[in-house]
């Protein structure tokens, strides 16, 4: 049996908990890959499938309730950082965001099924003042969902081996390069989308200094303010003259954008993701002159440059 197999058998729980608690505690380093192999060892009997749950769920909880506790005192900007540390940073405060005010306290049971979801969903739950009882029922239940669903996969995957003596075999003697090439590829693939995402965002957005010229020299400029009203909570501010509307609903009027001036959009997560995707969606469109804001709102408080009250009804 190859050491490193035999090191994971003996040691498969602390493993586990160790693996689990620091990726939910903002590391990138995917769990799935590790928790699949723990459910096929399971079905050998080397590891025992209710340990297995049960540890990954303590060590979820642990950094949940962290995270929980963080964003409750610290709001959006703990949040930020914790997008800052996913690989899915340039979509998963919006989708989040949008999860969690449709659903509400249910965002939690599918959060760990979504890429950067998983990540940002306790410090959004604390940061929306979410009771800590339901908040920990809720987690608990869809920690346990997502960890029974890809440990139950890769104990179906074991049972098909322990039918099959010759292929329990090679996968044992290739069980690291099989682990490896399987995290490496995850790993890779995100890289390669946040990359591409990323290179397209630096060709397009707009410097804050640009846009406060233009509004200072009386230029027409339609400044779109694309924040989620869950970003209002801490500061209901925004841009002078600046129209707060969802993605979606800028996509759906986007007839009524004026052609014939400077289009800026602004959000709050990292990288301008959100206003980049949407510049790009009304770029296809045949909407040239859009541009994301450059370090979006918070840069542009930073700076110390003008910011108006919301009126009421945008910040409900």
């Amino acid at each position: 049996m190859p050491i490193a197999l035999d090191f994971f058998i003996k040691y498969g729980y602390w493993v586990i908990f160790a693996w689990v608690l620091t990726e939910q505690l903002g590391v990138p380093i995917p769990s799935t890959p590790l928790l699949l192999t723990a459910g096929t060892l399971t079905a050998t009997h080397q590891l025992r499938l209710p340990f297995v749950l049960a540890v990954a769920l303590s060590a979820s909880l642990i950094a949940d309730t962290t995270w929980y506790v963080f964003g409750k005192r610290y709001g959006s900007a703990m949040v930020r950082l914790m997008c800052r540390l996913s690989f899915e940073s340039t979509a998963c405060v919006r989708k989040t965001e949008i999860y969690f005010t449709k659903s509400g306290p249910a965002a939690l049971l599918v959060a760990k099924f979504v890429p950067g979801l998983g990540s940002v969903a306790a410090p959004i739950a604390g940061q929306i003042g979410m009771p800590y009882g339901k908040f920990l029922l809720c987690d608990a239940a869809g920690i346990l969902l997502w960890t029974v669903t890809v440990t139950v996969g890769g104990r179906f995957f074991g049972d098909i081996l322990k039918h099959h003596p010759n292929a329990l075999s090679w996968t044992a003697h290739f069980f690291v390069t099989i682990f490896v090439l399987l995290l490496a590829g995850f790993l890779v693939w995100r890289m390669l989308r946040r990359r591409a995402f990323l290179r397209s965002l630096r060709m397009a957005r707009l410097e804050p200094t640009e846009l406060k010229e233009m509004i200072d020299n009386g230029q027409p400029v339609f400044i779109v303010d694309l924040r989620h009203p869950l970003d209002y909570l801490p500061d209901p501010r925004t841009l002078p003259g600046a129209l707060s509307l969802t993605p979606d609903k800028l996509v759906a009027e986007s007839a009524l954008i004026p052609r014939d001036q400077e289009i800026v959009l602004f959000c709050t997560c990292p990288s301008e993701a959100t206003a980049a995707k949407v510049t790009l969606r009304l770029r296809a469109m045949g909407i040239s002159r859009v541009r994301p804001l450059r370090g979006g709102y918070e840069e542009w408080k930073r700076l110390g440059y003008p910011l108006v009250d919301i009126p009421a009804p945008a910040a409900v």
